[in-house]
């Protein structure tokens, strides 16, 4: 084997060349003297005309069959914009049958019609589809752009441990358990997170790491049970020159894979302005449709649903869907209103601007000059349909700002090729779980209180903010970070906030709260989602197109039929008894 070219190189300029090429048979015509066939590597493809010297062995030629072809490089009669190499054809003197194949099952084609599970369970021939390659192609030319922007910023490459100390916090852990110490087990890493800054007491200053984590969680379209993110960490860094770097490094892989120039700095909100405008934390503003709060205009409003939640501390807002209100029906409505139920709302109100009014079942509710001041708060014209929430302020925030991602998208209110950026910063410290009646860290326990919130951590939990921000690309979280706890005292007082015991500190963090008694030098740092970036930059539906093999939606590898039991020797030599529950 001696191909002097590969499929997706030749053009016009090779004429006359001799060249020698390889690769998968693609799809053959034959036009009675004339027989093409499509060569195709992961670089392209190059049609092969035969002569009929070569009947005979064409119809052994099958689909998916591993080929050499040697010939000369002549110029098309009917060329084809659409190729790379659409101008020229090989016309064929010699070919060679490498390696046989049986029919697949599946399209080998950027359209296949096969369904998402067989693509899966032949994942190696999903990959040879020109779009899978190019998908994994583009997450490469990312993460090169990731190493070439933070190798020229002084960081250094630095690995972590995959067998570390389980710390139930968050996500639930992958357990390990080990031979050597029956009955002990470790955990997988859901993230550097301890290692990084330990990494910085070290004196290291910059530090980075294309990481795995794993996280034993539900799986959806934008998470997987394992995936990559870009971890980085830095000491002696204000927040803006941490956030800084991160845009810098977001405009670098933009630029080399995308070609687009981002503007610098990317705009900024907080995490309250988010809510109160969006319903999110993770706001797509790449179209508008805010949620205005009406709470205090509707509050003397005999509309028992709005009384209800104005009674109960709750709030209403409503968001304006412009121009669309002749085209949903009642029964479309009822279909939305299904949709916020899943976000636990108890339902969706709703009135039409018709006539240069406000019309619809909850009008009746409504005094003229109310309907009036709703009118001009919603900025209403001929033919909107304006939507109402009413309940908790965190049930309408995410009952409302996920409709508005659903409306925004079946209404394509945005250019899918845009790439809109915004930082979200100064979250909240702490979330209140009514589940289990306290609270958690909002990111995690190590994140340093906003300046000026320290005394919080302990006497107004609910009012207490983080030095943390993210990153969010078109509606999507795509990384973020914070400033860290540095001194022993503040970290135990974040402990005792989080109602951490001493014994429990000890047991999971005791390593690490060690450390923090040698000199911790200032620092923060953030991470990257990988798979999520190259999702959004291949304008893929799903993190599974830009991972190799990842796992379906059941959490389990078609192709390998992972997870399976073990044998019982195996078992035995951990001192694990495993009780099967028919």
């Amino acid at each position: 084997m001696n191909r002097t070219h590969n499929n997706g190189e030749l053009t016009i300029a090779n004429i006359n060349e001799e060249v020698e090429l390889i690769g998968w048979v693609g799809k053959k015509r034959n036009l009675g003297s004339l027989a093409f066939l499509d060569l195709r590597d992961r670089h392209g493809v190059t049609q092969i005309v035969f002569g009929e010297a070569f009947d005979e062995i064409l119809r052994e030629v099958k689909n998916e069959y591993i080929i050499s072809v040697k010939g000369k490089v002549i110029e098309r009669e009917s060329k084809n914009p659409n190729m790379a190499t659409g101008e020229i054809e090989i016309e064929a003197h010699e070919l060679n049958v490498i390696n046989e194949a049986n029919l697949t099952p599946m399209i080998i084609a950027d359209n296949t019609d096969a369904l998402e599970e067989l693509r899966l369970q032949y994942r190696y021939l999903d990959l040879r589809r020109p779009v899978m390659q190019q998908k994994l192609i583009t997450r490469h030319k990312i993460t090169r752009s990731i190493r070439d922007y933070l190798d020229n910023m002084d960081f250094i490459d630095i690995e972590t441990p995959y067998l570390n100390l389980s710390t139930p916090e968050g996500a639930r852990d992958f357990l390990v358990p080990s031979r050597v110490h029956n009955g002990s087990f470790y955990a997988l890493p859901q993230s550097p997170q301890l290692f990084k800054q330990l990494l910085m007491v070290s004196g290291f200053e910059r530090y980075y790491q294309i990481a795995r984590c794993f996280r034993d969680e539900d799986l959806r379209a934008d998470r997987q049970l394992e995936f990559t993110q870009v971890d980085v960490e830095m000491s002696f860094m204000s927040t803006d020159q941490i956030m800084a770097v991160g845009e810098g490094l977001i405009a670098k892989v933009m630029k080399d894979v995308k070609g687009i120039d981002i503007k610098l700095p990317i705009g900024r909100m907080t995490y309250h302005e988010a809510m109160e405008n969006y319903g999110v934390d993770k706001p797509d503003i790449r179209f508008d449709m805010k949620l205005v709060d009406l709470s205090e205009m509707v509050k003397d409003v005999e509309f028992k649903v709005f009384e209800s939640a104005l009674e109960n501390g709750g709030c209403v807002k409503a968001m304006n869907v412009k121009n669309v209100a002749k085209d949903f029906s009642r029964k479309k409505i009822d279909q939305l209103t299904d949709f916020v139920k899943t976000y636990k709302a108890k339902g969706l109100a709703y009135l039409k601007v018709e006539n240069s009014k406000l019309t619809g079942p909850i009008a009746k509710f409504f005094t003229e000059d109310k309907l009036a001041k709703i009118m001009a708060a919603m900025a209403g014209q001929e033919n909107d349909l304006i939507l109402f929430a009413a309940d908790s302020y965190d049930i309408v925030c995410d009952s409302l700002g996920n409709l508005r991602n659903r409306l925004a998208k079946e209404l394509e209110l945005y250019d899918p090729n845009e790439f809109a950026f915004t930082w979200v910063v100064d979250f909240p410290m702490f979330e209140y779980d009514e589940e289990t009646n306290r609270y958690y860290a909002k990111h995690h326990p190590f994140t340093r209180p906003l300046n000026g919130h320290e005394d919080k951590l302990l006497n107004d939990k609910d009012n207490c903010l983080s030095d943390a921000y993210d990153i969010v690309l078109n509606g999507y979280e795509l990384g973020g970070g914070s400033q860290r706890i540095f001194e022993q005292q503040l970290q135990e007082k974040a402990f005792a906030a989080l109602g951490f015991t001493p014994e429990q500190i000890q047991s999971q963090f005791g390593w690490f709260v060690e450390a923090l008694k040698f000199g911790t030098p200032p620092h923060g740092g953030f991470a990257l989602g990988l798979d999520r970036l190259a999702m959004l930059l291949t304008n893929s539906q799903s993190i599974r197109d830009v991972i190799a093999f990842p796992k379906n939606a059941a959490s389990k590898c078609p192709m390998t039929q992972a997870p399976q039991p073990v044998g019982e020797s195996q078992l035995e030599e951990l001192g694990i008894k495993v009780d099967f529950d028919e």
